[in-house]
This record gives C-alpha cells, sequence and structure tokens, in this order.
C-alpha cells in the first residue's frame, strides 16, 4: 500500500460487556416530544434527551424519533430505517459507538429507539462553534484522539461485526465534555460487509452524504470497509479546516459579508470535487499537524486500495500513542 508501510494490523479488542436496558422487562415510559429536550434532528427523525428519574437518578437516555412533520409517504421508509437501526444497534458493544437502550413505542403511537446518551453535542456542533468564533484548527492532540477513537469503532464494526457504517462524518460522532468520551452514532444505513469486506448485498445502496461521499459510490463501483474509511479522512479534514468538504462557498478573501447567495456557489466545480481528496492549507497549519495530514491523504486517495483499513489506522496511532508515552516518562524520570 502506497505511503502505509508503517501501518499493521492490531489484535482485535474485546468490546466492553453491558446488559442491554430495558431487557428485565421494565415498563419503559417514553415522554411526549414536548416533554424532552430537543438535541438535533435527522432526515425523517428527531432525537431528543430523556432525563430518567426513579427512587435514584439513572444515567440519561438520547430518543430517536420519527418527525411527526415528515411526509406520510415516506412514513414507511423512515419507521423501517429506525426499526433496522435498533436492530443493528442492539448487537453492537464498544465503548466507541452509542450503546442500545430499547425500542418501545411512544404515548404517541411513535416508535422510539433509546440509545446511550452519548454525550451533550456532535463533532459537528463543535465545529460550528469553532467556526462562529473566529477561531483556528482544533489542536493537533485534540484531532489525534477523536481520529483514535473513530478508528476503534471502525475497527470493530468492520471486523467484529462486519458491517460498513455507511455515514460516517462529524455530524455522526458525538462528544462528552472536553473530548471524555468519543462515540459514534447512526448505524441506521449501515450495511454488511462479507469476508472480502465488500458489501454482501448486492441490491442494497449505499446511502452516505454527499460531501463525504468516495468516488466508487458516486460512479457504481464496488462498495468495501474503505468507503468509510474516506468518508473517516474528511472528518479529519472537518477538524482541520472547520469547513463542509468541497463547500467553498466563497473563494475572495475580502469579502466578509458572512451570509450566502446561492448565485456564488459555483454548483459545477462543486460536483467536479466530489470524491476528490480537498484541499489543505499544511502551511498554516504547522508541523505538529504532520501525523494527522498524512492520515488524511492516505484515507483520501480515490484508489480504495490504498486506503488503510480502520485496523491499520489503530495500530499506528496506538503505537505513535506508546512512543509518545514512553518518552513523556523519560522526561519525567530525568
Amino acid at each position: 500500500m502506497e505511503g502505509a508501510s508503517a501501518f499493521m494490523t492490531p489484535c482485535k479488542q474485546d468490546g466492553m460487556k453491558r446488559s442491554s436496558a430495558g431487557s428485565c422487562g421494565t415498563p419503559i415510559t417514553i415522554p411526549a416530544s414536548p416533554f424532552m429536550q430537543k438535541l438535533g434532528c435527522g432526515t425523517g427523525v428527531n432525537v431528543y434527551l430523556m432525563k430518567r428519574m426513579g427512587k435514584q437518578t439513572h444515567s440519561p437516555w438520547a430518543i430517536k424519533k420519527i418527525n411527526s412533520k415528515c411526509a406520510k409517504t415516506r412514513l414507511n421508509v423512515y419507521q423501517k430505517r429506525l426499526s433496522e437501526e435498533a436492530k443493528i444497534l442492539k448487537g453492537l458493544q464498544h465503548p466507541n459507538i452509542v450503546g442500545f437502550r430499547a425500542f418501545t413505542t411512544a404515548k404517541d403511537g411513535s416508535k422510539c429507539l433509546a440509545m446511550e446518551y452519548g454525550g451533550e453535542q456532535s463533532l459537528n456542533d463543535l465545529i460550528e462553534r469553532r467556526r462562529e468564533e473566529g477561531q483556528a484548527a482544533f489542536p493537533a492532540k485534540t484531532i489525534e484522539k477523536v481520529a483514535l477513537h473513530v478508528a476503534r469503532g471502525l475497527q470493530y464494526l468492520h471486523n467484529e461485526k462486519k458491517l460498513l457504517h455507511g455515514d460516517m462524518k462529524s455530524c455522526n460522532v458525538v462528544i462528552k465534555g472536553d473530548f471524555e468520551t468519543i462515540k459514534i452514532c447512526d448505524v441506521g444505513v449501515s450495511l454488511h460487509l462479507d469476508e472480502n469486506m465488500q458489501v454482501s448485498d448486492p441490491e442494497a445502496h449505499y446511502i452516505g452524504t454527499e460531501p463525504w461521499k468516495p468516488k466508487e459510490a458516486l460512479e457504481g463501483g464496488v462498495i468495501t470497509d474503505k468507503a468509510d474509511i474516506f468518508a473517516y479522512g474528511l472528518t479529519l479534514w472537518e477538524m482541520m479546516t472547520l469547513s463542509v468538504p468541497h463547500l467553498e462557498m466563497l473563494d475572495s478573501e475580502d469579502d466578509e459579508d458572512e451570509s450566502f447567495d446561492e448565485d456564488d456557489f459555483d454548483e459545477d466545480a462543486y460536483y467536479e470535487r466530489l470524491g476528490s481528496r480537498p484541499p489543505l492549507d499544511t502551511e498554516s497549519l504547522g508541523g505538529s499537524y504532520q501525523r494527522m495530514v498524512e492520515l488524511f491523504c492516505l484515507c483520501t486517495s480515490e484508489d480504495p486500495l490504498k486506503r488503510p483499513s480502520a485496523a491499520q489506522i489503530v495500530q499506528a496511532l496506538e503505537n505513535h500513542q506508546q512512543v509518545e508515552d514512553k518518552n513523556n516518562e523519560v522526561i519525567i524520570t530525568e
């Protein structure tokens, strides 16, 4: 693999063992939407924070519900997708993937997926806030931490569960506190992989999100685990640029008007760039970002065979972390 000689396959990591909440038969009551705090929304769904109180305070849950305002013609599609997500999530147990809690019906009759509350905000929320505050890229150490934890989650999905996440991006990474925990969420469009890491069902459709789609997904090619890796690389790029891939709306540095005029958007150029590696100003970033720049470049190769696997990424990042820890021990000892 070009440029990836330092990447080696690591030993598999054991997932955290836990029992699924709600499995003991305890009745679960989901409040009506107005009585819960809205955390976010997606295609056809809303996510709410459900605080659980009883004789003792329980950890909160994130509740995913079908948006009541969605078109009736799409309702069955969203219900089926939510049911499929619940089925998949129930079989996953990993510290870097949001956990399953219950799949039930709310008082209003809508199906609800109750999940572990993975964090107060998505990585995308943090990126947008940082951009609005006029800050620069996230610190290199923070990006490296996100890179390792997300790669561990992808390694588990790909190698242990033979699943392609199918929609990797900053919106689907949830953060608790000051990057205390980092978890992948939204497995509703996951696809099954065969022993060759290819999508096993020839009729299965890769959903993804357009700016993060690899070339093979845009041109009807073979979809493998490397589709997630391309989108993963762009997620790191998001943290370094505070931007959405391929959506450079205004090129003029003199234009300080933050409003966006559709006439300024070059649609042809946008579609031409899809599936390619977006530009990155490495000089402005500085030398501390070198490893993340190199990883981003490897992951966003247009040739899937030249992209590292999630397992290779985990091994490389863990090896680097071990070397740094040893160097820090030496400095402290001296």
